[in-house]
């Protein structure tokens, strides 16, 4: 097969790359080059910047794929591009689009491919449905031959998969936890997620490749298995060697007082409950099964990340709101004692 990917170094196709490698396939990566030391051998780079259109036309004229796929694409613009970069020039287009384009809240919480596509939270989110309206528009009206995948929270061994975390990433509340400092857990901890391994989404993913029955078709890949934050709160906590000091905060008060989106990323996302049903994935590609257990997965990324210091980046600003939001929460509970 001879693929070609937009992107290729991400949390969710980093894995996709590695598994293609391993199996022998051609594959193309177009990216600007900067991560391109974790592209395994064999795979071939085609350094440009994807937004200079005519650029990565001269790259690729004359170039014919069994599958192009864009992980990158966040915006219709995008994706108007890449048809016209890639119609006629691949027998399927795979569009990476997000779970968290559902409809929130859920009117019921089993999601499957039929669940409506609303997002009133989210910019981002509403930006991914309306990438989607586009690619089924071409697909109605000209025939191009697209594949919708949804992932939801996709990991990998370089970064902790957390609920509420600054714009540095998410090693600060392990660092909290190794600390025994408090750190915040969003609602009362008890809604169901979803988490799911870089190494199954690639299974999955690779199925659809090439897969004609996955022409004009949306679907999502997660892994089975679903749990609370609590549960998954305590798993880091556990695999650092120490104990959690949860607080417990809403999410609507977080949205209001953090200075960056916890209301798309909260409300329109991680505190609503999600079940995810597969079924229509192991239809398309029938001996997927999602084989990484959560506990064992966020151990392997925490030792990873214990290993290697250039992982663990530090951020004193979110560090410091974290404790003005736990002051503020037992300042408001001494208020109330005292009348």
């Amino acid at each position: 097969m001879k693929a070609l990917f937009i992107g290729g170094t991400g949390t969710i196709s980093s894995a996709i790359t590695r598994q293609l490698a391993e199996q022998g396939h051609e594959l193309y990566v177009i990216n600007r080059g900067r991560r391109n030391d974790r592209l395994p051998d064999g795979v071939r780079a085609l350094t440009a910047d994807i937004n200079d259109e005519a650029q990565v036309a001269g790259l690729i004229d004359g170039m014919r794929f069994d599958v192009v796929a864009d992980f990158i694409a966040f915006e219709p613009a995008q994706l108007e591009r890449d048809y016209r970069l890639f119609a006629g020039k691949t027998k399927q287009f795979m569009f990476i689009s997000s779970a968290s384009a559902y409809q929130t809240p859920l009117s019921d919480y089993r999601i499957t491919e039929g669940t409506p596509l609303s997002n009133p939270y989210w910019l981002y989110s509403r930006n991914k449905i309306a990438c989607e309206e586009y690619l089924v528009k071409m697909y109605r009206e000209d025939g191009f031959p697209i594949t919708i995948v949804r992932p939801s929270h996709t990991y990998d061994e370089r970064s902790i998969p957390l609920g509420v975390h600054g714009r540095k990433g998410t090693w600060q509340v392990a660092k909290r936890m190794l600390e025994n400092k408090p750190v915040i857990i969003h609602g009362d901890g008890t809604s169901l997620w979803t988490m799911t391994h870089n190494s199954d989404f690639a299974k999955g993913f690779i199925g659809l490749m090439g897969n004609i029955h996955a022409i004009g078709e949306s679907v999502h890949i997660t892994s089975d298995e679903t749990v609370t934050w609590n549960q998954i709160y305590e798993i880091i906590a556990d695999s650092l060697g120490v104990e959690l000091r949860a607080v417990h905060v809403a999410s609507e008060f977080l949205a209001e007082c953090g200075d960056i989106d916890y209301r798309g990323g909260l409300l329109g996302d991680k505190a609503n409950s999600v079940v995810f049903d597969n079924a229509k994935l192991k239809r398309l590609v029938p001996d997927f099964v999602a084989t990484t257990r959560l506990d064992q997965g966020l151990k392997a990324t925490i030792r990873n990340i214990l290993e290697h210091p250039e992982l663990q980046q530090e951020d004193p600003e979110f560090d410091a709101w974290c404790d003005r939001v736990v002051g503020a929460m037992e300042a408001a509970a001494r208020a109330v004692k005292e009348g």
